[in-house]
């Protein structure tokens, strides 16, 4: 096992492809805390953050097994960038109804106009969202990646900017020009704000 901990990520991942279990285990002690701590900064829950890092190390599993790794020296970010895809991912499941602010600060779906009966309310705010849900993924990945984080995640602007590696103005620059997206999206298909 001593020898096992000597080699490098690139060697530990060569050998657990080639039936070695015990090089994921390595890699895992190496790299575990590193990957819990950045799941846990995200949705701020030890529970979930255990939850998640399961099925996180499940998928970095079958990446590997399936020789999807390919990212020479770079096993950590690669395996941050899966475990922040997949945060991502379990809020938009979460969270299907997310408050999204316009730029002069009102809720946006507040301002979109509705029927004055409650059942057809209901049924359009409803259609609404998923309309809204369907128009964020159409987004620039930069700039739909700040509003999952700050809508879905509910994230500051500060843990933002960490967790992307940008400023905190870079990451306003892009909510801004996210949400002018948005709001050009909506008027081409004709959805009334």
């Amino acid at each position: 096992m001593n020898k096992v901990l000597e080699l490098t990520d690139n060697e530990l991942i060569q050998e657990f492809q080639a039936g070695n279990s015990r090089a994921f285990d390595a890699l895992l002690d190496r790299h575990q805390l590193r990957i819990y701590n950045t799941i846990l900064f995200m949705v701020k829950d030890t529970y979930l953050a255990e939850d998640l890092i399961q099925e996180i190390f499940i998928k970095i599993i079958d990446n590997l097994k399936q020789k999807k790794y390919n990212e020479e020296g770079k096993f950590l970010p690669w395996a941050l960038r899966i475990s922040h895809n997949f945060c991502v991912d379990h809020f938009r499941k979460v969270k299907r109804t997310p408050t999204i602010k316009t730029s002069d600060d009102q809720d946006l779906f507040e301002i979109i106009k509705h029927s004055d009966h409650p059942a057809d309310y209901k049924m359009t705010r409803a259609q609404t969202h998923r309309n809204i849900q369907q128009l964020v993924d159409l987004l620039p990945e930069e700039q739909r990646e700040i509003i999952v984080l700050r809508h879905y995640a509910d994230l500051s602007f500060k843990e933002i900017a960490v967790m992307t590696n940008c400023s905190i103005n870079t990451a306003l620059g892009r909510m801004r020009y996210g949400l002018i997206n948005l709001r050009k999206m909506m008027n081409e298909r004709g959805m009334t704000m």
